[in-house]
C-alpha cells in the first residue's frame, strides 16, 4: 500500500457504564494505611525520581547530603565515600555523629528513629541545624527502606555504636560495639534488587557530583575510593576533591575550556540577616551564559529569588558604574540583563535558615528575602572590584556594550527575518511541505538532510500531521556566532519561521507549530555532524524546546535483510550479527546461502533472486546509510510511521555537562576538543573513514 493511500479507521466506543456496589465498594476498609517506611518501598518514584540509573545515584546523594550539612554547619571536614563490591556503599564523616540516647517521643534510639521513620531527624528544629539541603528529614531512612542490607555505625563520646537493618527495618538494638577517639557516622547500605533495574554506579556521575560540592562547600574535602575492582584483583581508584577557594575555583573550572575576557574572578561572601551569599563570575569570549545558582548546596535547575536577586543586581551595578566613568553618555540607553550575560560564567549559592522550595524536586527557591541578600551582596561586592580592577571593569564593560550593539543588530535581522515569514503567508519558508493540520498538539515537523532525503521523506510522509524541511547543507555552527550572524544564514531563518517560536529576547514556547520536531539524518559521519549543529541550535537559542519534552531524533534502520518475502531491519550495529546466526541458523534447514548485496535498491534486486540446482534462496543484506537509499515506502514503516518507529526524545540530564560538551565539540578551542577525540578514539565502533 502507497503512504499516500494509508486510510484511518475511526473505532466507535461504547459509553463505560457507572459501577454500582458491592463490586465498586468504597468504604474505610478499602483506606489502606502504610506503616513506617512501607510507602517508600510501595512507591519509590515518589521519593528517588525512579528505580534506574537516576534513583540508584540518589540513594548516594541522599547519604552524602547528610555529610554535607555536618559540614555546612561547621562539625565535618573530611567525607569519604567508597563504591564497594556487590554494589555496596559506604560514606563516613568525621562530624558530630547522629544521636543514640532514646527518643522521647519514639521510645526508641534516636539513631533508629533516624534510620527507620520518614520525617525525622535534626533539620526540623534550628537547634540542630542553622541551614540544610535535607529539610524534608526522608534522606537516609528512605535509603534504609530501599536496601536489602543498611549498617549505622555512629562515633560519639568516646564510644562506637552500631545498627543493622534490612528493608527499612531494624534487625537488632543499637549495640555499644567499643571505643573510639573519633567523631562521626559510617552508613553502609546494599540496594534491594528486587527494587531496583540496575544496580551498577556510574563513576564518572559520582565524581561530578562529589567534585561540585566540594565546590559548594570550601573547606571540606571530599574523597571517593572505587574499590569494586578489588575482587579482580585489582588496586581501587581513589580521588580526592578540596577548593579552598570554593565557588571562585567552580568558576574557573567552568571555564576551563573557554578563554578569559578579564584576568580576574569576582568573589563575594557576606552574610545578610542570616542569609549566607556567595557569588562568584568571571566573562569569556563566548556568547552563550553559564550560570549555576545552588541553595544550601542543591542546585536549583529552575533559579529562584537567589537568581532572580543576582541578575538584577548585576545589570543595575554594571549601568551604574558604565555611566559614572563616561562609557555610557547621557544619549544612550542603558545595557539591558541580556547584554549583561553574554559571555558570563557564574556561581551563586545561598545557605538560607529555612528554604522555602517549589515541588519535592527542589528545583525553585521562593524565599523573598533572599532577593534582597543576594541583590544588596552582589551590588556592594561588585562595585568594590570594579573600582579597584579597571582593566577588569574595562573589559566587563567593553564586552557587554559590544553585546548590546549585536543585540540591536540582531533585533533588526530578527524582524526582518519574520516579516518575511509572515509575507509568505501559507506557503511558509523555502522548501517547508507542511502538514494539513493546523492543531500543533498532534503535528510533527522532520527535519532532514538536503533534497534526495528531502523528497523521499516528502512522498512517505502522512501529509495529515507530518511536515518536512530539508536542509541544505550543514547549518551554522551557532556556538561560534552571534544572533545576528545566525539569522543571515538561510537554512537557519526557515527553520525559525517554521517553529512559530521567534527567537533571542522574542522568543515563546506557545508559538511552536509542532509537538513534535525531528532531527532525521543519514546514518554516517556527515549526517553525525548536522545532528550535532541542530543540536547545538536547540541547546543555545531554543532550550525550552528540549525542556518541555518536544525535540527528538529518528532512528533509521542500519540494515535491510531479505529472505524471500521475510524482509527484517536492523537499527542497532550490535544486532547484526546476532541477527545473521539466526538466519545461518535457518540456512541450515532449508539450505539457504547468503548474498551481500551493498547499496542498492531492493527493487532493483526483486527479479534476480538467484537459486541452486536444490531450489536455494538469496538472502540480501543491504546497509543503508543514506535516507535517499530507502523507496518512500520503506521510510514510512521503519522510521515515520508512530506504528512501528523508534525515536530518541532529547532531555537536558545535566547542564553542567552539557555545556562542557558543546564547548569542547563546537567552541572555538582546539585543544580540549583534540584531547577529547584522542581520549576517546579506541571506544568509537565502525567509523566512517
Amino acid at each position: 500500500m502507497s503512504p499516500k493511500s494509508k486510510k484511518k479507521t475511526i473505532k466507535k466506543i461504547a459509553p463505560r457504564e457507572k459501577k454500582s456496589s458491592p463490586d465498586g465498594e468504597y468504604t474505610a476498609k478499602q483506606i489502606t494505611v502504610l506503616e513506617g517506611l512501607a510507602p517508600v518501598r510501595k512507591r519509590p518514584g515518589m521519593y528517588i525520581g525512579n528505580t534506574a540509573t537516576e534513583g540508584l545515584h540518589h540513594l548516594v546523594w541522599e547519604v552524602v547530603d547528610n555529610a554535607i550539612d555536618e559540614a555546612m554547619a561547621g562539625y565535618c571536614t573530611n567525607i569519604i565515600v567508597e563504591l564497594l563490591p556487590d554494589h555496596r556503599v559506604r560514606v563516613e564523616d568525621d562530624g558530630r555523629g547522629i544521636p543514640v540516647e532514646m527518643h522521647k517521643q519514639t521510645h526508641k534510639s534516636a539513631l533508629e528513629t533516624v534510620m527507620t521513620m520518614l520525617h525525622a531527624g535534626g533539620k526540623f528544629d534550628t537547634g540542630g541545624y542553622k541551614v540544610s539541603g535535607g529539610l524534608h528529614g526522608v534522606g537516609v531512612s528512605v535509603v534504609n527502606a530501599l536496601s536489602i542490607y543498611t549498617r549505622a555505625e555512629v562515633m560519639r563520646d568516646g564510644k562506637l555504636w552500631m545498627q543493622e537493618y534490612s528493608k527499612g527495618k531494624a534487625k537488632a538494638k543499637v549495640k555499644l560495639i567499643g571505643k573510639t577517639k573519633k567523631t562521626g557516622t559510617i552508613i553502609t547500605y546494599e540496594p534491594d534488587p528486587e527494587i531496583f533495574t540496575v544496580l551498577d554506579y556510574n563513576l564518572n556521575t559520582v565524581i561530578d557530583h562529589l567534585r561540585q560540592q566540594a565546590y559548594l562547600t570550601k573547606g571540606t574535602k571530599i574523597s571517593l575510593i572505587d574499590k569494586r575492582t578489588v575482587k579482580r584483583g585489582q588496586q581501587p581508584f581513589s580521588y580526592s576533591f578540596y577548593f579552598e577557594g570554593g565557588i571562585a575555583s567552580y568558576v574557573q573550572h567552568l571555564n576551563s575550556h573557554k578563554a578569559p575576557k578579564h584576568p580576574n574572578t569576582f568573589y563575594i561572601e557576606k552574610e545578610i540577616n542570616g542569609t549566607k551569599v556567595e557569588v562568584a563570575l568571571r566573562y569569556t569570549e563566548e556568547f552563550k551564559e553559564t550560570v549555576f545558582s545552588f541553595a544550601n548546596n542543591i542546585h536549583t535547575i529552575e533559579g529562584g529569588m537567589h537568581l532572580t536577586g543576582f541578575k538584577t543586581s548585576l545589570t543595575r551595578t554594571i549601568n551604574n558604574f558604565a555611566r559614572k566613568q563616561g562609557y555610557l553618555k547621557e544619549k544612550d540607553e542603558n545595557l539591558s540583563s541580556d547584554d549583561m550575560r553574554e559571555g558570563l560564567t557564574a556561581v551563586v549559592s545561598v545557605k538560607v535558615k529555612n528554604p522555602q522550595f517549589e515541588g519535592q524536586t527542589k528545583a525553585k527557591l521562593g524565599n523573598v528575602e533572599v532577593k534582597s541578600a543576594v541583590d544588596n551582596a552582589t551590588s556592594d561586592g561588585l562595585t568594590v572590584f570594579l573600582e579597584e580592577n579597571p582593566k577588569d571593569a574595562e573589559a566587563i564593560i567593553g564586552k557587554c556594550m559590544l553585546a548590546s550593539r549585536a543585540r540591536m543588530a540582531a533585533r533588526t535581522a530578527r524582524d526582518s527575518v519574520l516579516r518575511k515569514g509572515a509575507l509568505e503567508g501559507l506557503t511558509l519558508p523555502g522548501k517547508l511541505a507542511d502538514c494539513s493540520s493546523r492543531k500543533p498538539e498532534e503535528c510533527e515537523l522532520f527535519l532532514v538532510e538536503g533534497d534526495s532525503a528531502g523528497g523521499s521523506a516528502k512522498q512517505a510522509r502522512d501529509r495529515n500531521f507530518q511536515a518536512i524541511l530539508p536542509l541544505r547543507g550543514k547549518i551554522l555552527n551557532v556556538e561560534k556566532a552571534r544572533l545576528d550572524r545566525m539569522l543571515a544564514n538561510n537554512e537557519i531563518k526557515s527553520l525559525i519561521i517554521a517553529l512559530g517560536t521567534n527567537i533571542g529576547e522574542q522568543f515563546d514556547i506557545s508559538g511552536l507549530r509542532y509537538n513534535r520536531v525531528v532531527i532525521m539524518t543519514d546514518a554516517d559521519v556527515d549526517g553525525a555532524h548536522i545532528r550535532t549543529l541542530l543540536l547545538t541550535l536547540f541547546y543555545r537559542y531554543f532550550p525550552e524546546i528540549i525542556k518541555q519534552g518536544h525535540l527528538f531524533i529518528a532512528q533509521p534502520p542500519l540494515y535491510r535483510l531479505q529472505l524471500g518475502k521475510d524482509v527484517r531491519y536492523i537499527y542497532k550495529e550490535e544486532n547484526l550479527e546476532r541477527i545473521q546466526n539466526e538466519i545461518m541458523a535457518a540456512k541450515k534447514k532449508s539450505k539457504v546461502k547468503i548474498k551481500k548485496v551493498n547499496n542498492t535498491e531492493p527493487e532493483a534486486n526483486e527479479g534476480e533472486e538467484e537459486t541452486t540446482d536444490e531450489g536455494v534462496s538469496t538472502v540480501s543484506v543491504q546497509r543503508y546509510k543514506g535516507l535517499g537509499e530507502m523507496n518512500p515506502i520503506q521510510l514510512w514503516e521503519t522510521t515515520m510511521n508512530p506504528a512501528n518507529r523508534i525515536m530518541k526524545k532529547v532531555i537536558i540530564a545535566d547542564m553542567e555537562k552539557a555545556d562542557e560538551v558543546f564547548d569542547i565539540l563546537m567552541g572555538d578551542e582546539v585543544a580540549p576538543r583534540k584531547h577529547f577525540i584522542h581520549s576517546r578514539a579506541k571506544t568509537v565502533k565502525n567509523l566512517d573513514i
